[in-house]
This record gives structure tokens, C-alpha cells and sequence, in this order.
């Protein structure tokens, strides 16, 4: 019999809860708070049956564009084809977590803003702007002696006196 290709084909593993996170979802799942324009990572819950997304969606990074009373829509970028597509798709919220995408721009973000406060107040200007790794810088080897190496001279003809 031939493969089906149907909606949840080739998920056994995708699907499947993690080692020893099976039972009954924690409260906080459903006592999270999504707001809109927040990222949010899709990870489906093989236990809840109920607002599942495309398995092309599982793992992927979106952003809220909809809040409803049990379920969130997410703008999501797929390529099809040579182009790339925002899909908007609802998702059950059992589904999402929020992504830790933006984490590090966060932290950045605040402590730029703490060193230019420093800079100002001793009345100075600072650049928060990341820069590229430059060369490593050269050195001198000391205490090296050289060495010349030359080759040893190869005697063809006393070689093939001896062999034959």
C-alpha cells in the first residue's frame, strides 16, 4: 500500500511529548497572557487533539496578529515556491510559547541605554553600535634560530650498479 499524505503524516516523532513531560499541560499555559505584535514560537501538543497547526508550522516563529477568547492568530513567513508568503494561521494556545527571539535585543537595548546615561553624565559621547571582530594583532617570535635544510645529493649510477 502506497504512503498516505494526509494532515498529521510523518509526525510520530514530531508530534510525540517529550521524555517525562507526558500527562496533564501545567496551568500556566493556559494562564498566559499574549499580546499583540508579540513573537511567538509554534510547538504543537501532541496531547490536545483541538486548534492544531499544519506540521510545516511546528517550530516555527511568528508574530500575534490576533488574540480570541481560546485560541491566537499568528502571522507566519512561508516560502512557496521562489516567493515568500505571510500566512496567517489561529492557533490553539496550548500550541504556542513565547519565542525568546528578541531576548538578547532586549538586554542590549537596556544596557545601551545605562552606558550612554554614564557617558552623558561624565559629558561624553559613546558609541553602542557593535562592531566586527577585528584581526588578531601580530608578533615577533623571539629567542628562534634558523635553520637551513638541504637537500642529500641522490647518486643515480653507483644505486644501479648495486641492484643489479
Amino acid at each position: 500500500m502506497p504512503a498516505g499524505h494526509g494532515l498529521r503524516s510523518r509526525t510520530r516523532d514530531l508530534f510525540s511529548r517529550p521524555f517525562r513531560k507526558k500527562g496533564y499541560i501545567p496551568l500556566t499555559t493556559y494562564l498566559r497572557n499574549y499580546k499583540i505584535r508579540e513573537y511567538v514560537d509554534i510547538k504543537v501538543n501532541g496531547a490536545v487533539h483541538k486548534g492544531m497547526p499544519h506540521k510545516f508550522y511546528h517550530g516555527r516563529t511568528g508574530r500575534v496578529w490576533n488574540v480570541t477568547k481560546r485560541a491566537i492568530g499568528v502571522e507566519v513567513n512561508k516560502q512557496v515556491g521562489n516567493r515568500i508568503i505571510r500566512k496567517r494561521i489561529h492557533v490553539r494556545i496550548e500550541h504556542v510559547l513565547p519565542s525568546r527571539c528578541q531576548e538578547e535585543f532586549k538586554l542590549r537595548k537596556v544596557r545601551n541605554d545605562e552606558l550612554k546615561a554614564e557617558a552623558k553624565a561624565r559629558g561624553e559621547k559613546i558609541s553602542t553600535k557593535r562592531q566586527p571582530e577585528g584581526p588578531k594583532p601580530g608578533f615577533m617570535v623571539e629567542g628562534a634560530t634558523m635553520e637551513t635544510v638541504t637537500p642529500i645529493p641522490y647518486d643515480v649510477v653507483n644505486d644501479l650498479k648495486g641492484g643489479y
